[in-house]
């Protein structure tokens, strides 16, 4: 299976409960619910369609624990539900010893090898969501194939970043397209570590001198 990132951002790489304002609060975080206004029909299909893909699930505790307490109670006919609910759901924890939602496995112990080994697993799409600090784990340790970031028109300022300090890693665009709302709906492939150069040695596109 590949590993894809789906994942909803701020202009500043906020991604601390984009939901409701208590998805959560931690660290005094009272800005909630950012994503909501910019909802729009054709954000739904594009979401729609990713689970549409799935195989399998990787979450964090964090992301386990808010899917589970709404997504059980969804019904079937709903297809994020109908993916969610039956398919496998590998959840990263170090906190929780069960898990209630059906279908669950939980993951200790050395999660960059189990994850490997969940990758050579036949299907599509292992996804994750959510799960911040997971993603940050995973793309340290080169587990990721995809990411489809969909970037909202908005900046809070405050929050939870989904890139922080960590592996510097490059990414190659290869797909775009903007929603009715201004939502950027980007998909990166990993393109290795990123690379240096001077303007100091190498001529310089005359559009950038402009600029700056």
């Amino acid at each position: 299976m590949r590993l894809t990132v789906t994942t909803f951002l701020t202009l500043d790489g906020v991604v601390q409960a984009p939901g409701g304002p208590d998805e959560d609060r931690s660290g005094g975080f009272e800005q909630g619910g950012w994503q909501v206004p910019y909802g729009d029909d054709e954000g739904g299909e594009i979401i729609s369609a990713r689970f549409a893909s799935a195989s399998a699930f990787l979450l964090g505790r964090g992301t386990y624990e808010i899917f589970a307490g709404y997504w059980p109670h969804v019904p079937d006919d709903n297809p994020i539900a109908a993916a969610l609910n039956k398919l496998p759901k590998y959840v990263v924890s170090t906190t929780l010893t069960e898990l209630s939602w059906q279908n669950s496995t939980l993951i200790g112990g050395d999660v960059a090898e189990q994850v490997a080994a969940l990758k050579t697993l036949p299907g599509q799409e292992l996804q994750v969501y959510g799960s911040g600090q997971l993603i940050r784990s995973l793309l340290a340790h080169d587990l990721v194939d995809e990411f489809q970031l969909l970037i909202y028109p908005v900046v809070l300022g405050a929050g939870r970043r989904l890139f922080g300090e960590g592996t510097p890693a490059a990414f190659r665009l290869a797909d775009s397209r903007t929603t009715s709302s201004g939502v950027i709906v980007a998909t990166y492939l990993p393109d290795g570590r990123p690379r240096y150069g001077s303007f100091a040695t190498t001529p310089e596109p005359e559009h950038h001198r402009a600029l700056r």
